[in-house]
Formats: C-alpha cells, sequence, structure tokens
C-alpha cells in the first residue's frame, strides 16, 4: 500500500517541521491539494508554496488539481520535480490530450473522478493513465466525512482495469482513516491519500505506518 499524507491538513504555521516528519516517515508520496475556488469552493494554496514545498519534501510529490483548465499548469507543476500530476475528468473536456501532454512533461498521468462520476466514463482512456484517484469525500474541503459507496466503487474500478489490461494504480482520497483504510484495501485500492487522520494523530508517524500495513501489497513506484 502507497501511503500519500496530505498536507492539506498540515499546520501551515509549522509547514517545514511536518515536511520534515514526513520526510522521516513511511509515507510514500506527498499529496498536493491545489484548489482555485472555482472548480472547488475553497482555495488552498498555489506555486510559491509548492515551490517551498518540494524545496522541503524528499518524498514524491502527488500534485492533486482541483481547478479549471488544469493543463494550464502541466509545465509548472513538472517543474517541481512532480512524481504525479492529478487532474478532474469533470474539469478536462479533452482529457486524452492532457494527459498525453502530462506524460510527456515526464509525469505519472492521473485522473480523478468526483463522487457522483461513473468509472465508467473512463473506458476509453483507462489504458492510457497511470493512476485513477477517486474522491471519497466531494472535493474542495478536508476533513469531510467518508462516502460509503466508494468502496464499492474501488471493486468496480478495479474490475475495469483488469478487463481492460490496464495498470494503473486506484488512490482513494477524502476520509481515509484506519478502518475505511482497510475496507479500500481489501476492495483493490494501491494509493491511500490520509489528511487528518495522519495529521491529528497524536504520532503521525505510527498512523502512517499502521495505514501502510493495511495491505501487504507494497509497490515501489
Amino acid at each position: 500500500m502507497l501511503i500519500a499524507p496530505s498536507l492539506l491538513s498540515a499546520d501551515f504555521g509549522h509547514l517545514a517541521d511536518d515536511i520534515a516528519m514526513l520526510n522521516d516517515s513511511q509515507a510514500d508520496w506527498l499529496h498536493l491539494d491545489v484548489m482555485d475556488g472555482v472548480f472547488v469552493p475553497n482555495i488552498s494554496f498555489g506555486f510559491p508554496v509548492m515551490e517551498a514545498m518540494a524545496r522541503a519534501a524528499r518524498k514524491p510529490l502527488d500534485v492533486h488539481l482541483m481547478t479549471e483548465r488544469p493543463e494550464k499548469f502541466t509545465a509548472r507543476v513538472a517543474a517541481l520535480g512532480a512524481r504525479v500530476m492529478n487532474v478532474h475528468q469533470e474539469a478536462c473536456p479533452h482529457l486524452h490530450r492532457v494527459v498525453g501532454a502530462i506524460r510527456e512533461a515526464g509525469m505519472l498521468a492521473g485522473v480523478t473522478l468526483n463522487p457522483a462520476t461513473s468509472v465508467g466514463t473512463l473506458e476509453e482512456i483507462v489504458c492510457d493513465v497511470d493512476v485513477v484517484m477517486l474522491m471519497s469525500v466531494n472535493p474542495g474541503f478536508g476533513g469531510q466525512a467518508f462516502i460509503e459507496g466508494t468502496v464499492e466503487k474501488v471493486a468496480r474500478l478495479k474490475d475495469l482495469l483488469l478487463r481492460r489490461g490496464s495498470r494503473a494504480l486506484i488512490e482513494v482520497d477524502g476520509g481515509v482513516n484506519r478502518e475505511t483504510g482497510a475496507r479500500l484495501a481489501r476492495a483493490g485500492a494501491d494509493v491511500l491519500v490520509a489528511g487528518s487522520s495522519v495529521f491529528r494523530a497524536e504520532d503521525p508517524r505510527a498512523e502512517i505506518a499502521a495505514l501502510k500495513a493495511l495491505s501487504p501489497n507494497n509497490q515501489d513506484v
């Protein structure tokens, strides 16, 4: 299981300290939630903050763009040294072109689906993407309750990937903790994004280790 703590839940008054903690933890990726106040009803942080995060990070960056026209930012995300660039299917009318541009920029191409978007919308492109991320909350705010139907949705996505011969990783973002994470792992999830459950834990490193132990299928990506 790959664990990607979301820096949206970090203490922005002590951001360097929180990133140093993650650097020394079993976290695999650092998840950066970018919100524009248009595609989602909130604003998080932009490139000056992400550039500071990238300088401090010793883990790969998983950049999740909850923005209109995310393709505008492909070059700047690549310049951060990001491992993954995740864009929303709902924000990209020409998704195949965007996925191709992300890969050409040297990053893994991730496509994110909102809770109400069917996995079937990726039928024609699922073999071209590296990561499919399912939102298990409505995007825009941290700390929301987990949407229970996501577990079944992960299983449906896993079936689609197997049927089409896609090697894409299944990532889940929102309301992830040890209990929901265990069910997601059994359903076929490969990457868990955890925010509040990590940063509000008494021992964040131990929480990350517990989440990582949920699945024996460790991957080096």
